[in-house]
């Protein structure tokens, strides 16, 4: 493949024959999904000649937005998915989409995935939540990526996937910190009170909690939430792997329900999510305790907050970026506090 990586106007025909090995003889793209950090593109493909390849694909490039760029670089999103797809993605038996393309150029940090279309599958809706029935589905997807890379020491050795280390956890504690006094400028008019005052109680220990990293670590999302699945399909499909990372499982299924389920709903159904996560992983062969499962989801519930307060100061801002920041700060905040998560920070 040749051709610059740059982002929507270098999906041409040409560019894509060199990618898929196959000449495209015409290609016409439009926007999908609601992501800021890369732009997603429908590509509808007219082959020149026959091809196994499908009539349409979706297509992740950087982003125009100059400020999601520079997040992206910060985050080293580009690089983690498309390493991603080309180096663990066909290996899980997960609601994961096809890839026919992975690639990244690392001094220009640009990079291009193409994958299988899922439509007519339904994206989750950030906003509005979802139902509990779609969440125990999501669990399931979640629990077998979990239970694939638990405690695998080939993945804790890649190191575009284990990232973590002490200055980088003292780094991302410093950066949020320094992004707060924006986030509360732009948001704290529309939070509740009470919001605002368990994100000032949780500040101070910001740099302790980023830097635990207890119990078995495996294979997480980073951002599993709502507007990163699909519905409807023969399995729940989970999308956007930009914060991929080797880390503790529970912290997906706490940002998860913390973030895409109303509040009230989350409230009556938690416990028995959670179980179902318990259960799913204990049925691929992992030994995890109700108790230990139990905690670890308690304290990761302020996962959401740091991701809410970073991703919102860092990338393009726009109005439905507002409405989701705004949504996911109350829901989290409601969910720390439901759980006394607090307590397991100091």
């Amino acid at each position: 493949m040749t051709g610059p990586l740059s982002g929507a106007a270098a999906l041409t025909a040409t560019w894509l024959t060199g990618a898929l090995g196959t000449e495209v003889a015409a290609v016409r793209t439009e926007p999908v999904g609601t992501g800021q950090v890369s732009d997603s593109l429908r590509l509808h493909l007219a082959y020149a000649g026959d091809t196994a390849l499908p009539p349409t694909m979706v297509a992740k490039v950087p982003a125009a937005d100059p400020s999601s760029r520079a997040a992206a670089r910060a985050i080293r999103t580009y690089e983690v998915e498309a390493s991603f797809y080309a180096e663990i993605a066909d290996r899980l038996d997960a609601g994961i989409p096809a890839c026919y393309l992975s690639a990244y150029d690392p001094e220009l940090d640009e990079y291009a995935v193409l994958l299988a279309d899922l439509a007519p599958a339904r994206p989750g809706d950030q906003l509005a939540g979802i139902t509990p029935e779609e969440a125990a589905a999501a669990i399931s997807e979640m629990a077998a990526f979990h239970a694939a890379g638990w405690g695998d020491p080939a993945l804790a050795a890649l190191p575009w996937l284990n990232r973590y280390d002490a200055d980088s956890a003292a780094f991302t504690a410093a950066m949020v910190a320094g992004l707060y006094p924006g986030f509360k400028d732009r948001y704290a008019d529309d939070l509740e009170p009470e919001v605002i005052a368990l994100i000032e109680d949780f500040m101070p220990s910001i740099g302790a909690y980023l830097a635990a990293r207890e119990g078995p670590l495996t294979l997480t999302h980073g951002d599993f939430r709502a507007d990163n699945l699909l519905f409807g399909g023969p399995r729940t499909a989970v999308l956007d792997w930009q914060t991929c990372a080797y880390g503790p499982g529970p912290a997906d299924l706490s940002y998860f329900l913390g973030s895409s389920l109303p509040i009230e709903t989350r409230r009556a159904h938690e416990k028995d999510l959670v179980h179902r996560y318990h259960q799913a992983l204990t049925a691929h062969g992992i030994s995890l305790t109700w108790d230990d499962c139990w905690t670890a989801y308690r304290l990761h519930a302020f996962h959401g907050i740091v991701m809410a307060i970073g991703a919102s100061m860092l990338v393009e801002r726009t109005p439905r970026g507002d409405e989701m920041f705004r949504t996911m700060t109350t829901r989290h905040a409601h969910h720390a506090q439901d759980l006394a998560a607090l307590t397991l920070t100091r």
